[in-house]
């Protein structure tokens, strides 16, 4: 089920990398995986191999393909960018890829993305520009993901942070069962912030002005 939004996200990039960079973009490795707290991410490095041949991950967040789709695309949008930064030498963050500069904003805005300052990761909130939600519409880009997994909520804009080069990591369940806590942790899915609350609380995020995510 899942190869359907796969390949729906492949030939995105074969038609974003067609229309918006001129086919100067390198292949990359598309992945659907984990990514609680960031829509997206890409590697620095070329981090898979088929053959002889060596790919960027790109990866959208699974919690999150439940969003409209011109806000998926935005994220596949912004994590395209990166990589062009990358490969012709552009600066496009520090902070070890969370804080995202005024370069990343300028190459991304080229390419009909709205990109606004958010705290301590720069300008990386995204969002589509009604020029890019036509043209998605246009290239017959605008089905839906069909799939999406269990455990995020599309907030009501914007779209956060990639986090460049930020591989998601898998934590295994072997550590002594815990007493079950009575407090709610909330994560903001842009800039990471987190709160607890005794009870179940609709909480603003203040820097992002997005609602935040109650976790586990």
């Amino acid at each position: 089920m899942l190869s359907a939004d796969t390949k729906k996200l492949e030939n995105a990039y074969a038609v974003f990398n067609q229309e918006y960079f001129d086919n100067g973009l390198p292949v990359a490795m598309i992945t659907i995986q984990s990514s609680r707290g960031a829509y997206g991410h890409c590697t620095t490095q070329k981090v898979w191999a088929s053959g002889e041949g060596r790919y960027y991950e790109l990866n959208l967040g699974a919690e999150y393909l439940s969003r409209p789709i011109e806000y998926v695309l935005a994220t596949l949008m912004h994590e395209m960018v990166h990589i062009y930064c990358m490969e012709n030498g552009i600066k496009d963050t520090s902070n070890a890829g969370r804080y995202h500069n005024k370069s990343f904003k300028a190459e991304a805005e080229r390419r009909g993305l709205k990109i606004s300052k958010a705290g301590y990761i720069g300008w990386s909130v995204t969002e589509p520009t009604e020029e890019f939600i036509q043209n998605i519409q246009d290239w017959g880009l605008d089905a839906a993901c069909e799939n999406y997994r269990l455990g995020g909520e599309p907030d009501s804009g914007s779209i956060g942070p990639s986090g460049s080069g930020n591989e998601p990591g898998t934590d295994g369940d072997e550590s002594p069962k815990k007493r079950p806590s009575s407090t709610r942790k909330y994560l903001c899915p842009v800039c990471g912030n987190s709160v607890r609350a005794t009870k179940d609380v609709n909480i603003l995020c203040m820097d992002c002005n997005v609602q935040m995510i109650k976790v586990p």
